[in-house]
């Protein structure tokens, strides 16, 4: 091999190499655009749900990473004992919310607001009465059908592919790591793309030099 084709193989690579790092972080960069997964990123959006009610003041519990929680029923708000205590919670996907009655304000129960899964019978006296296990993600607004037009009402957030304020609507959306997108870290890539450009750079310096000729000049050995 000649020289000058011994530095076309060179550039040849420096330039696959810098191509495949590129692209490596486009793809990086397209996996991150996923939505999905881990944690959820936003705030609910409850669509004026939870407006007005007495002790709903716009935060979510995080009941996260636990197995179950506790909603009590009856608790202070909307003039009385008709509220839901936390009104708003979010826990994981397949976790157990259990309603916790009070025994305050009178006769309560716990009913989805339209399609859902939440349908309690009517109960005055304290204690656990209800439970649901939550197995899809979303948004899954409630009230009690007593006092509903007191304000009392609520809503469970579950995982993490939910509606969220000032989104889509399709749910919350994660940055993946490089590695997590299936590409490999470009610092690598680039790292070796330079190295690759340094050398090149100066097998042309010392051709010119050694010879008075680039190894592109037309006339050289091939």
């Amino acid at each position: 091999m000649n020289r000058r084709e011994f530095v076309r193989t060179a550039g040849g690579v420096a330039g696959g190499t810098a191509a495949l790092s590129a692209s490596g972080a486009a793809a990086a960069q397209e996996g991150g655009n996923e939505s999905g997964g881990g944690g959820g990123g936003g705030t609910p959006d409850f669509g004026g749900f939870l407006d007005g009610v007495g002790n709903f003041d716009g935060s979510v519990t995080d009941a996260t990473g636990q197995d179950s929680a506790t909603v009590e029923v009856g608790v202070q708000a909307n003039g009385g004992a008709y509220g839901f205590g936390p009104p708003a919670i979010h826990v994981d996907n397949g976790a157990t919310v259990q309603w916790e009655w009070t025994g305050e304000g009178g006769g309560h129960n716990v009913v989805s607001d339209g399609d859902g899964p939440l349908d309690s019978d009517t109960y005055s006296e304290s204690g656990v009465h209800y439970e649901q296990t939550f197995e899809e993600d979303g948004i899954y607004p409630y009230v009690c059908e007593p006092h509903q037009s007191l304000g009392m009402k609520g809503a469970v957030v579950v995982g993490t592919d939910y509606a969220t304020a000032g989104g889509d609507g399709e749910g919350s959306v994660e940055t993946l790591a490089p590695e997590e997108a299936g590409v490999p870290i470009q610092p690598h890539f680039v790292g070796i793309a330079t190295g690759l450009a340094i050398i090149v750079s100066l097998i042309f310096t010392f051709f010119t030099l050694k010879y008075g000729e680039s190894p592109h000049t037309s006339g050289g050995n091939d």
